[in-house]
């Protein structure tokens, strides 16, 4: 992230432009920018000025309906499909191998005892994926597991899908051959944490 901050000119340039490079098809107004990127609104008005400048991103206005049946235009901003850098850029802020090297495990060390800790769908370039991470463990702290998975929200510029579960009610998915679970096995994924139990109960199954 920090060599890609110095390329593109700061963090919250690349947020805001993964935000749009991922979701290609929407339309944001600033406030859908600053929670989805998690930059504060001074910045977010800043880059995505800067973005529009640029070609990288183009403006347009949606009608909202107010009080008393008002309609107000308010700016909104989509990916620019004609700016012509915009694969290379992609290739970039986009490499699912450099999102797996910003060392995912040390993300979620303080979340409880994670036995095996599953990535795939966005992390190894996949559109298969039923989800993006999978966690399972004992003892985990839910609450900050939804804060980290916020913060690699903000980053990668995408919502991701992600199941949490105890090791019992895991061999229990398993043993009922539950059809998302068995998916995320099946499916391509890489598996970051992994202390056996769990894989060997897998495999025998």
């Amino acid at each position: 992230m920090e060599t890609l901050a110095k390329l593109f000119g700061g963090q919250a340039r690349v947020k805001i432009m993964r935000l749009f490079l991922l979701n290609h098809n929407s339309m944001f107004e600033i406030e859908e920018v600053v929670s989805r990127s998690r930059v504060t609104k001074a910045n977010s008005r800043k880059e995505v000025n800067a973005l529009v400048a640029m070609g990288f991103i183009k403006q347009k206005f949606v009608t909202h309906e107010g009080a008393r049946g008002a309609k107000k235009k308010v700016p909104a901003w989509q990916l620019d499909a004609s700016f012509p850098y915009i694969d290379s850029i992609r290739d970039l802020l986009v490499d699912p191998s450099l999102l797996l090297r910003e060392d995912l495990p040390a993300r979620f060390k303080q979340i409880g005892k994670i036995k095996l800790m599953i990535v795939s769908g966005i992390f190894i370039g996949s559109d298969k994926s039923r989800v993006d991470i999978l966690i399972v463990g004992d003892k985990l702290k839910k609450n900050i597991i939804q804060q980290i998975i916020k913060g690699l929200e903000s980053e990668i510029g995408k919502e991701l899908d992600y199941v949490v579960l105890d090791s019992q009610e895991f061999k229990y998915r398993i043993d009922m051959y539950d059809k998302l679970v068995c998916d995320i096995i099946d499916l391509p994924h890489e598996r970051i944490i992994d202390n056996g139990q769990l894989s060997t109960y897998v495999s025998k199954k």
